[in-house]
């Protein structure tokens, strides 16, 4: 399978390792890394989304973990060959299990999110397989810093859900970011921002991807201008 390439790193993928994709892309993006020191990915898959943090952050440490040995395998690799490899980490290991001796400033998923499906394809990466949103949210909040956030992009029909269950764990929504596949459409997506602290909730405008069947949306091509490398 090729490469992923972006302009200041490349992305090994694998046909058995959940591929870059649209979501993970969005999350690495959007999440805000600004004020984190130690970074913590759960279902790293390709490694993608802790790259783009870590270009995005020039100082803080980055550690990933999955569950899928290929995946913990293809992580390691991408990590070693990026120019950010001195700061990231990568293990195989159930999160569910994870037992570290620090806590992390900012946590972010783009967690497996199809209850059933009759597909093996991405069986792991794409279904609550392995990891539900209550196991995901629950181990997070006992994870995180006082100052900590945590991050993740999820499909809308989950929202109501999953920040419901947040809140039994005491992770207050602070941000909320509705996302668009196309104009016109239905808001398909949410990102949604955790803190263990009751702040200011914000919900922003719509973010829209493409503004027509196969073309990027100017918010689209703003926000990953320093990613993505875009074909004329």
């Amino acid at each position: 399978m090729k490469p992923f390439t972006f302009r200041k790193f490349e992305i090994q993928q694998s046909k058995n390792v959940f591929r870059v994709g649209t979501d993970g892309v969005l999350l690495g993006a959007l999440a805000d890394v600004d004020n984190a020191s130690k970074v913590l990915e759960v279902g790293t898959g390709t490694g993608l989304i802790s790259m783009m943090l870590a270009q995005k952050n020039q100082k803080a440490q980055f550690l990933g973990i999955d569950i899928n040995e290929e995946a913990a395998h293809l992580t390691k690799l991408n990590f070693e060959n990026s120019p950010f490899a001195s700061r990231l980490k990568n293990i195989h290991q159930d999160f569910k299990y994870f037992e570290p001796e620090e806590k992390f400033d900012l946590i972010v998923s783009n967690p497996p999110y199809f209850e059933v499906s009759d597909s093996e394809k991405d069986k792991i990466a794409r279904q609550t397989v392995e990891l539900n949103f209550r196991q995901l949210i629950s181990k997070s909040s006992s994870l995180l810093t006082g100052k900590g956030i945590f991050s993740v992009i999820i499909p809308v029909e989950a929202g109501k859900d999953f920040i419901q269950i947040a809140n039994e764990n005491h992770l207050f929504l602070i941000k909320k970011i509705n996302i668009k596949g196309i104009e016109n459409s239905k808001i398909k997506r949410l990102i949604l921002e955790f803190s263990l602290n009751e702040q200011s909730y914000e919900e922003e405008l719509e973010f829209t991807i493409e503004k027509s069947p196969r073309q990027y949306s100017d918010q689209y091509l703003e926000l990953t201008k320093e990613f993505h490398v875009f074909r004329k």
